[in-house]
């Protein structure tokens, strides 16, 4: 019997849940960093087996917004309690759970097959660790509980045979061979948030936003053209830096990772421009897919 099911990834910013989904694809699909927020969008990885394929889809962290762009990542948080066939509720070993006591409780109320991993239990020990499961299990008395260290890999494997346990019979929702429903496009503008979120402080990480305006792939080389949005005019000094010493910087990591990525020669150029408060302008964030159009 063949088994297929979308497994969503919820929970607080800073827990490790893009490096579980890694993890647990076995590929790089959601871009890490020590930052909050790296998450914008609704990310899928695909794992087919013999008789099963999961959807993992992994979502921005729960926060209050203050803004427009965050308004629209609190949505897509909120709708992976309804359209998952499984929940994974990701959190650790030093996060306050009752920071996002409302979230908490729609998780309790979804009625869906949830999995509640407490993950970077290397950062505790048994003690802590047998307080944490004994709490979570007062708050989500309904959830499997399974600590794991997902930068480790420790205890993985067991949640991975879970999450297969609890997947519904069905037919593959993807092709087989499918890694992601992401355009290659998506993957190169990530890349380069990413180093702007390694490389820059304060607000300009979340004050920008990367776009592909032209990818051209050929067999030997793929040509690259992105454009980096900021909010403000002063922030795009900053990007670019002295005689566009930052820009380059920026520029060659991403390179670098994209080639890694796509195994082959990159050529990348990047502009800088500015979005007028594009985290506020309803227009901009259509464009950037944060809000369907009409």
């Amino acid at each position: 019997m063949f088994k297929s099911g979308f497994v969503n990834i919820v929970g607080n910013p800073n827990v490790g849940k893009s490096t579980l989904m890694n993890t647990l694809v076995g590929e790089r699909i959601s871009i890490i960093t020590s930052k909050a927020q790296t998450t914008r969008h609704r990310i899928m990885g695909i794992v087919n087996g013999a008789d099963f394929q999961i959807v993992y889809s992994d979502t921005p962290g729960v926060l209050k917004p203050n803004y427009k762009l965050q308004e629209s990542m609190l949505r897509f948080s909120v709708g992976a309690l309804v359209d998952a066939d499984v929940l994974l509720y990701v959190t650790d070993v030093v996060e306050d759970a009752l920071k996002h006591a409302d979230f908490v409780e729609k998780v309790r109320l979804s009625a869906i097959p949830t999995i509640l991993v407490i993950n970077k239990i290397d950062l505790t020990d048994q003690e802590g660790l047998n307080a944490k499961v004994a709490m979570w299990r007062e708050l989500l008395p309904e959830a499997e509980i399974i600590p794991a260290s997902a930068t480790n890999k420790f205890n993985t494997d067991n949640l991975f045979d879970a999450i297969v346990k609890l997947l519904p019979p069905g037919d593959p929702y993807y092709p087989t061979d499918a890694l992601t429903d992401k355009p290659m496009r998506f993957f190169a503008s990530e890349i380069i948030r990413e180093q702007i979120l390694l490389n820059f402080d304060k607000e300009i990480p979340y004050s920008v936003e990367v776009v592909i305006e032209s990818y051209k792939e050929s067999p030997e080389i793929d040509r690259i053209s992105a454009v980096i949005y900021v909010s403000r005019n002063s922030q795009k000094g900053i990007i670019i830096g002295h005689k566009g010493s930052m820009l380059k910087k920026v520029g060659t990591a991403a390179r670098k990772e994209l080639e890694e990525f796509l195994q082959k020669k990159v050529f990348l150029e990047i502009f800088v421009k500015v979005g007028d408060n594009w985290r506020n302008d309803e227009r901009m964030l259509k464009n950037f897919g944060y809000i369907d159009k009409d």
